[in-house]
Parts: C-alpha cells; structure tokens; sequence
C-alpha cells in the first residue's frame, strides 16, 4: 500500500491541503475554506494511506488539530519557528509550504511544537485573560501617574492611585478635565478589579495544585494563582530535556548568532512563551521584597546592569529552580539557587500569594 503524507498550510480564513507520496509526487493539492467538514472530506479518501497529517502552528490551529484527532488522523503541529525552506528558491507559495511540510514528515526531520492537552486548554484561557485585564490595570495606574507628574509635579505610588477617591482627585486636579481624564481611569480600574477576582475565583474553582505541583509555593513570589499559571503553560514538563531548555522556553535566556568570534545578524528574542515570561518576571518583582538572600544578589546586580536586567537575572534563577522543583518533586532552596542566605524576610499569606 501506498504511504502518503499530508501538509497543510493554515491561514486566517483558508487552508492549502497538499497530499505526496513517498516519491514527493503531489495526489492532491487544493485550497480550502477553514471549516472542519470541508477539511475533512478532502482527506477521507485517503484516509487509510495517510502516515499523518501536518498542521501549520499559528495562531488558529486549536479547532483543525482537535477536529483531526478526533476522527483518528495522526496529527503533527510543525513549529513555525524551526521550519525554513531554502532561502534561494525564486518562486515559493502556499502549496509549496503546505508540500515542504509533508516532506519534512516524510524524512522524518519534522520540527514539532507541542499540542497542549485539549481538556486543560480552556483553564489555561483563562489565567491569560486574566493577566491580560492586569496589563490594562497597570497601564490605567500608570497613565494616571504621567497625568499628576505633567500637572503637578507629584509622584504618587501605584496603591496611591487605586485608593483615588473624588475628592481627593478634585483637590490635586482644580481642571475639571483633568479631574475627569483621572475619574475615568479610576473607574476602569475598578470595573477590571472586579472581573480580576471573578477570574481568580473560578480559576481556584476549576483547577486545584496537584500535590506533585504544591513545591512551587515554597518559592518566594509565588502563590495559587502564579503557581497555576507556570503549571498550565509549562504542560509537561518532560518535553524539556533539560533545565536550559525550560528558561529559553520562558524567555528567561538571552540568544546570539555568531560566526568566527563575531556576532553575526539578530535572533528571535521573543521565540518562547510570553506568559510563562511574564509569570516569572512577577514573581522575581515580589521574591526581591520578601526574601533577604534574593534582594542582596538583585542589588548587587542592580549595581552593575539596568533594573529590568536585573529583575530578569532574578526571574532567570527563580525558572530554573521551578524546573527542578517540578522535575524532582521538591521544594524551594534558597541557597542552592541564590547563595548562602544570612537572613529571610518572613513571608506573609499576601505577600507569598500576590494578586498580580
């Protein structure tokens, strides 16, 4: 029997579904409106001879790969990143990339990215959704404090801002426009508070820290809420060889090409998971306030590198140790990660399970 290969090429609205054989000889080769059924009776007939299916990783791909799977197609998500044909070929399009993939599946040389279990995919949702209403908190904070430092030459802390009452505003602001440019992005702030918790609330309700996981919250900075969010954009974490791995995955690793000594052109800095970035860059901003051993190698750091340098090289340590905490099913060691400690700040219930 025949064995086939199948590429398929995803865009926002429309997919190219190229089928070769084991001589790269194209069987089947047509665009496709992305819809399931559609997809799929282009694949039944072949269905019996297909080896598997390889499915382009963008932004997009969650309902082709479910749907593939559950009709019993063996389903490869191609990581975009590691995929490059040759540079030099004069003519390249969609069919081309959609027959490239089914090749490289054929060779055996597929690069694949990982499809994250289905069933967990909508916790994990979530916990983005609600670290994205943060980042809109943060940047309401933060328009309020640029206002008050233009027009009144007043710094005021980011727990300043969130207790802003009317008064208080019409005392500091005498413009009414200014006084309702502040009002307006307390208001949102308030509003984002609210869905904030309704978030965290049936996050907590959804999922619960498996014992394996319960380490994690020995290590200062981090509590229900960012322990979840590390877990479930981790998955698992066997598909990380090694602890290396694991920080590059979470942006924690600076990258460089070079040739003969020298540096030669740029890198994919933001190659890996952003959220898993922003989750360690949180709990490096609470460690270095609670934990005495984490705050002097911050300063000493702080003295020689940019602040957001510095927080990174915290972030990076506090990766690493979540991997073999993880890994080995540990705790957190503040002197195998940090040095020998002289001190620890005791960490309070709010304090080791920070909000955001």
């Amino acid at each position: 029997m025949r064995r086939l290969y199948a590429g398929i090429d995803l865009h926002s609205n429309n997919n190219v579904v190229v089928i070769t054989d084991e001589a790269d000889t194209v069987v089947y080769r047509k665009r496709k409106r992305n819809d399931l059924r559609t997809v799929l009776e282009a694949l039944a007939p072949f269905a019996n001879q297909l080896e598997g299916v390889v499915v382009e990783s963008t932004y997009n791909w969650y309902w082709l790969v479910d749907g593939l799977m559950a009709e019993g197609y063996q389903v490869h998500l191609a990581n975009t990143n590691a995929l490059q044909q040759y540079t030099g070929l004069k003519y390249a399009d969609d069919e081309s990339d959609a027959g490239w993939l089914a090749k490289l599946l054929r060779l055996g040389i597929l690069r694949e990215g990982y499809i994250y279990p289905r069933a967990e995919r909508p916790v994990r949702d979530l916990l983005r959704k609600r670290a994205h209403l943060v980042r809109q908190r943060t940047a309401n904070i933060l328009s309020v404090q640029n206002l008050l430092a233009r027009n009144t030459g007043q710094n005021i802390s980011g727990a300043g801002v969130k207790h802003l009452d009317e008064a208080s505003v019409e005392e500091m602001l005498p413009n009414q426009d200014l006084a309702l440019a502040v009002h307006s992005s307390v208001a949102v702030m308030g509003c984002l508070d609210t869905q904030i918790a309704r978030l965290e609330k049936v996050v907590l309700k959804r999922v619960r820290l498996r014992e394996e996981f319960q380490g994690l919250l020995t290590v200062p900075g981090i509590g229900p809420i960012l322990a979840l969010t590390i877990v479930l954009e981790m998955g698992d974490i066997k598909r990380f060889p090694d602890v290396g791995d694991f920080a590059s995955y979470a942006r924690c690793v600076n990258g460089s090409r070079n040739s003969n000594n020298k540096r030669k052109g740029g890198v994919n800095t933001k190659n890996g998971n952003a959220h898993l970035a922003w989750a360690f860059m949180e709990a490096a901003h609470y460690a270095v306030q609670y934990d005495e051993t984490i705050e002097r190698y911050y300063q000493r750091k702080l003295s020689k590198v940019h602040v957001m340098v510095a927080r990174k090289t915290v972030a990076h340590k506090l990766a690493r140790a979540c991997y073999h905490i993880l890994r080995d099913h540990t705790t957190f060691d503040v002197d195998r990660a940090f040095g020998p400690s002289r001190g620890r700040k005791r960490l309070d219930e709010t304090a080791s399970s920070p909000r955001d």
